[in-house]
């Protein structure tokens, strides 16, 4: 069994109060899972040293069985096998293109609008690389439990033109990486996705 974190550990507390809020019915049980969720808020904020009301800002009303949310990603290669990239407006450092899957929108639908949407890029689907678990990666805290779902695809069209909310989109080589949006890509997860691409292996999970 894998040890969850400090702050995994707080973000299931918030998920069984809520859980709570949604399927309760006595006025004890309600309150009490109010609290324990504004606790787990507390408590988030204090992990990811945000403060407390940015935090809640993040969250709606939770009116339904809460789930993890989903980040999918393309990992692209030129002919010389240098990784395209986006500069992200909020942090100003690097990435590789993609973003929240939008209800409507299949997991490949989301990735390749979004490679175009902030690279210029037309591209098409190889692979699914691998799903990580954002928890058993080195990301920096956040408040949200994360699936990242990455693609291998490929250029079709289109020319590099960075999007209305990217600083800049190029290509880098593999030992030569900018720096890195840390929240979105690690530099382990580019090497590891390098060697995915290039060899033909099973679909790497978790």
């Amino acid at each position: 069994m894998i040890e969850k974190d400090p702050l995994t550990l707080i973000k299931r507390i918030k998920a069984i109060a809520e859980t709570g809020l949604v399927y309760s019915e006595g006025a004890y049980d309600q309150d009490r899972y109010k609290e324990l969720k504004e606790i787990s808020l507390k408590l988030l904020a204090h992990t990811t040293q945000q403060p407390l009301q940015s935090v809640k800002d993040l969250f709606l009303p939770t009116t339904e069985y809460p789930t993890v949310k989903v980040d999918v990603r393309g990992f692209v290669l030129n002919e010389a096998d240098e990784i395209l990239m986006t500069k992200e407006s909020v942090d100003g450092k690097w990435t590789i293109p993609g973003g929240w899957a939008d209800i409507g929108d299949s997991p490949s639908e989301a990735v390749l609008k979004e490679i175009k949407e902030e690279t210029g890029f037309d591209a098409e689907i190889i692979r699914l690389l691998a799903i990580y678990d954002k928890r058993l990666h080195e990301h920096p805290p956040e408040p949200f439990y994360i699936y990242k779902i990455m693609f291998f695809c490929k250029i079709t069209g289109g020319e590099l033109a960075p999007g209305f909310d990217m600083r800049g989109a190029n290509f880098f080589p593999i030992h030569a990486l900018p720096e890195l949006s840390e929240d979105r890509i690690l530099k382990s997860q580019l090497v590891h996705l390098m060697e995915l691409a290039k060899h033909k292996t099973d679909v790497y999970f978790d």
